[in-house]
């Protein structure tokens, strides 16, 4: 998506089309972050061959494979802890000899 920056007295506006701020889950008066364009395409390699960003009430939704990414690019003060959830019982054991 492409925006329009524009002078507008003294400050400029960043244009959106209704059906772009509708796609972001975006409100009149929210607070949103910018990235250049140069910026953006630096930071996820190469924007032409990423994937486009979703957004759910204009918020960022990450994939499984991106949180990890991150936790391990912050270092291991980031990373949760593994939770021990004591032996298995029920639906959730799985016998690896059962055919079906």
């Amino acid at each position: 998506m492409e925006a329009k920056l524009e002078r507008e007295g003294p400050g400029y506006t960043v244009r959106l089309s209704a059906d772009d701020v509708r796609t972001l889950g975006l409100a009149e008066g929210q607070i949103v972050e910018v990235l250049p364009k140069l910026l953006a395409s630096r930071e996820a390699g190469d924007a032409a061959s990423s994937p486009a960003r979703r957004f759910v009430n204009g918020f960022p939704v990450f994939t499984m494979a991106e949180m990890i990414a991150e936790a391990q690019r912050l270092g291991p003060d980031f990373e949760p802890a593994t939770v021990d959830w004591g032996p298995d019982v029920g639906s959730e054991i799985i016998n690896d000899d059962d055919p079906y």
